[in-house]
């Protein structure tokens, strides 16, 4: 049998020219966002005061299948697309697995994360309605990151909301934040109404991506000529990194092969969603049925111990409620975890495919993932972003089952970024001074206490 190279890449030529909308094959949708000034499901002229006018439109189109990826977008992804899809050899040898396992690389830009898929995008989309700005908020740094460097591009001024443990944790991000002319502000703030609310109520707060989130959205709807940008949970960044999915499947078909288990990390959802999106088809469908694992922290777990219920985006309740798995708007993830899965809910995408039994999700410490993300940096030669690490985590676990059962499974899993800007989390596990934090029953039933009250729903 002919040996499967390292690296599988597609040609420029072959690099898909459409986005797939998933919620077109989805059994069911999931339920509709809410217009809290209204307690009626939003309209997409609702959105205009918040998003670019196509942006709004693509979160609210259920039914159109494919996208077209506007040609100035395909020029920008031919600069770094198609990314590899690697067979991680020297991780099967130590994990002595019969496994194959495949990982999909999208650390190859500047932004060194897979967040330029839709960052890209969104900048496009705001240039061409001519916008003098936009906001956004970052939790790691990868999202703001990615969309400085996309709005340079197109000569785009944006506005970067971190949170702040994250800012003050990764300094150098914010260095090539502003290379990229970007403002950038740790999350919460005295620079908008809602950050000093936050701050007033609990002023040694370090944030959390839904406090920057409600600071991006207000500076942006009270800035003329601004739109909001989102780096993850929306449908629209689904469908812009469903790419990814895309460009795995046409990798995987020419080396004749096909996932029985795909594992990502999950946060907002931005990753796993355009990670499993035509396969996730292929199981709607009926064409196959692969296993399908979220992998998320310990310190923040939506998925595995969030209530699935209707609940703000942000923690300012300022945005549109949305029906996903949640941990509570208030909810602020423990200070001492370094990944950047810090968002209290959970795409409503991949939450109703969750709740529909189409998908499985585990959670595991930080210590258990820097582990393997060092032993993986080894055998592989890439450094993971803390992110990333929890698919790979996903995968050696699925790998090692295999090992127990003789099974030959084939297993793929995304590798969304390199973690060069996260040293101090690596210092800290490499020192013995990490720490793991779980939120108690106790702490978590006091945020979904607070879970707004929808008449005839929760």
């Amino acid at each position: 049998m002919k040996k499967i190279p390292h690296r599988i890449y597609l040609s420029e030529d072959q690099m898909p020219t459409q986005w797939y909308n998933l919620r077109a094959d989805m059994k069911e949708l999931p339920d509709p966002i809410i217009n809290p000034a209204t307690g009626r499901p939003a309209t997409e002229e609702d959105l205009y005061p918040v998003f670019c006018k196509e942006l709004a439109h693509q979160e609210m189109d259920n039914t159109t299948r494919y996208v077209p990826i506007p040609e100035e977008i395909l020029e920008f992804y031919r600069m770094y697309r198609p990314s590899p899809l690697i067979r991680a050899y020297n991780l099967e040898k130590m994990l002595d697995t019969p496994a194959r396992i495949y990982y999909k690389f999208e650390g190859n830009n500047t932004s060194g994360s897979h967040k330029l898929n839709s960052a890209v995008a969104q900048a496009y989309y705001a240039k061409e309605q001519k916008l003098r700005g936009v906001t956004t908020e970052t939790g790691a740094g990868q999202w703001g990151t990615a969309l400085a460097e996309a709005c340079s591009f197109f000569h785009l001024p944006l506005t970067v909301y971190m949170v702040k443990c994250s800012y003050e944790q990764k300094p150098f991000r914010k260095s090539v934040i502003q290379t990229f002319d970007a403002d950038i502000i740790p999350s919460p703030s005295d620079t908008t109404q809602v950050g000093k609310k936050i701050l007033a109520e609990n002023p040694g707060t370090t944030g959390s991506l839904g406090c920057a989130i409600s600071e991006a959205v207000e500076k942006a709807t009270t800035t003329e000529g601004y739109k909001y940008v989102l780096g993850s949970v929306l449908n629209q960044v689904l469908l812009h990194q469903s790419i990814i999915g895309e460009e795995s499947l046409l990798a995987m078909q020419t080396i004749d092969e096909y996932p029985d288990i795909i594992v990502g990390c999950a946060g907002g959802g931005s990753n796993l969603g355009g990670l499993i999106a035509p396969f996730m088809r292929d199981k709607l469908t009926g064409k196959a049925d692969p296993r399908i694992i979220a992998v998320e922290p310990a310190s923040c777990p939506s998925l595995t111990r969030g209530k699935y219920a209707y609940d703000f985006c942000d923690t300012g309740k300022v945005t549109p409620m949305a029906r996903m798995y949640t941990l509570g708007c208030d909810f602020i993830p423990s200070a001492n975890h370094a990944g950047g899965l810090r968002y209290h809910g959970m795409s409503p995408i991949l939450s109703k495919l969750y709740h529909d039994g189409y998908m499985e999700a585990v959670s595991a410490e930080q210590t258990k993932i820097f582990e393997t993300a060092i032993e993986f940096a080894k055998q592989e030669t890439i450094l993971p972003a803390p992110e990333s690490a929890h698919a790979i985590y996903g995968a050696v676990q699925e790998a090692l089952k295999c090992k127990e059962t003789g099974e030959a499974k084939t297993i793929l899993f995304g590798l969304t970024g390199t973690g060069y800007f996260d040293m101090v989390a690596y210092q800290s596990y490499m020192d013995h001074t990490m720490t793991d934090y779980i939120p108690t029953d106790e702490e978590l039933e006091a945020s979904f206490a607070k879970l707004p009250k929808i008449p005839g729903i929760q």
